[in-house]
């Protein structure tokens, strides 16, 4: 569910020409090498707190435990806004990948938006039904993207000479160039989802264990995937060219990644990774939406939000009222942005994306303060040496400060806006936090440490 989150054909298809085009350049995987370091050492915090916190709201509960409710209120909001915003932007996304798709082998074209709102309701559905279904759609999609992209990788490393190899590895100069912020930018917004270990603790076997595991994995296993996926694709078009066919796929003249696996590894490979661009959106799509439901599941058990969001199939043991409240609201949000004419792609994905990362490192920062918190405050529960559970969360913190001030000091390349323009959209994540800081109030308030889904429920 998490690797699925990442959708890892659908961000070196998009988020690394993004990052390419409007970064720092051939730099690109550099910044996504930057945010899994970054994530790891958030992760050290994250994963030694998970034992405490023992129901499904990730980073909302960590804050509640650590700083207070207030401050769990508002990461909660910012929690909603980001997540939102970055299936939003995966929605528009695969309206024009299938559209293109279906256009492109019958002639028939349709609006990408008819698409997208189709997508919604199959997700509505599946979401609906139980985690099990959803991890098994998941699962097919998944192993089919990575296996075609490792080829790909793999083929391209082989017959690449020293030279174009060298020129794709070899410019880390560019650490230092403007443009990594905004290369930052999209490789965070890659990395979205990879607290689901602890969002899905509830129908998981053996917790305790498998989240860290898993999360660790995920971290190193993404990070790696996508820098090594990068520096293939740069390698592949060539250094001199990298910057100019980037910005061609971005603007919608060509897809970067497709036609260099028709290159690479023939027509059939560009029509294959075609169809899973297509399916890898999906999987990603899906699991945004199933992370979603559960925040706002939890939200609900605990008074946040309306109690009958809260409810759970008596049949499926999944939250299908959270999940239905969070088919509406994606396909109101989308409508909404159809309405005003955006372009799917450069705008909606772009901008989403953006807003998106900018939530992310907010809900990072805030998670890693209060494992410092925490730790520090009740030193009798900490079970690991000072070193783990108070150093390197605060080296954590000023990680994530940095970057959080990187990203947002160069944020005007990701939308391609004036700096006041620019700065509405990105203070989105802060308004919503501040709106659960002040607003959001509890109702009927449950005991934080209950499990969200019947044990008879779990997978």
């Amino acid at each position: 569910m998490v690797v699925a989150a990442a959708a890892p054909l659908t961000v070196v298809s998009s988020n690394v020409p993004l990052a390419i085009a409007l970064g720092n350049g051939v730099g690109a995987p550099y910044g996504f090498i930057l945010a899994a370091v970054v994530l790891f050492l958030f992760s050290v915090g994250f994963v030694a707190m998970s034992p405490r916190v023992t129901n499904s709201g990730a980073f909302f509960s960590y804050v509640r435990l650590g700083l207070g409710q207030r401050l769990g209120n508002a990461t909660a909001a910012i929690a909603l806004i980001a997540y939102t915003c970055i299936q939003c932007a995966v929605w528009g996304f695969l309206g024009v990948a299938t559209n293109t798709l279906i256009e492109g082998y019958t002639g028939f074209g349709l609006p990408w938006w008819v698409y997208s709102f189709a997508y919604i309701l199959i997700t509505g559905v599946l979401g609906y039904r139980h985690i099990e279904l959803s991890a098994k759609v998941l699962g097919v999609a998944l192993g089919a993207e990575i296996l075609i992209v490792v080829i790909y990788d793999v083929v391209v490393f082989a017959v690449s000479s020293p030279a174009s190899l060298g020129g794709a590895i070899g410019p880390v100069g560019t650490l230092v160039d403007p443009g990594i912020a905004t290369a930052i930018t999209f490789a965070i917004a890659g990395f979205m989802g990879f607290e689901a270990t602890v969002v899905f603790r509830d129908e998981a076997k053996n917790p305790e264990k498998t989240l860290p595991r898993a999360t660790y994995i995920s971290v190193f296993l993404i990070g790696g995937f996508y820098a090594a996926s990068g520096f293939a694709l740069i390698a592949a078009t060539g250094a001199s060219e990298a910057v100019a066919t980037a910005t061609r796929s971005v603007n919608g003249d060509g897809t970067m990644l497709t036609d260099s696996m028709e290159m690479y590894l023939g027509t059939i490979a560009g029509h294959v990774v075609q169809i899973l661009l297509v399916t890898s959106l999906f999987a990603c799509a899906l699991s945004f939406h199933n992370v979603i439901a559960r925040y706002v599941l939890v939200m609900s058990q605990d008074g946040l939000l309306p109690t009958r969001l809260g409810r759970i199939h008596e049949k499926h043991q999944s939250p299908y009222a959270a999940s239905l409240t969070q088919s509406i609201s994606a396909g109101a949000l989308l409508l909404i942005l159809v309405i005003f004419g955006l372009h799917p792609i450069a705008q909606i994905y772009g901008f989403m994306a953006g807003v998106a990362a900018i939530g992310f490192l907010l809900l990072m920062t805030l998670t890693s303060i209060s494992v410092w918190f925490y730790f520090r405050s009740q030193p009798h529960r900490r079970g690991g040496s000072a070193f783990k559970l108070q150093v390197i969360p605060a080296i954590a913190v000023i990680a994530l400060v940095v970057t959080l001030v990187v990203v947002l000091s160069k944020f005007t390349l990701v939308t391609g806006l004036s700096v006041p323009t620019s700065a509405v959209i990105a203070a989105v994540p802060a308004l919503a936090g501040v709106i659960g800081l002040f607003v959001m109030t509890r109702t009927n308030p449950s005991d934080a440490t209950d499990s969200n889904i019947p044990s008879k429920g779990r997978r």
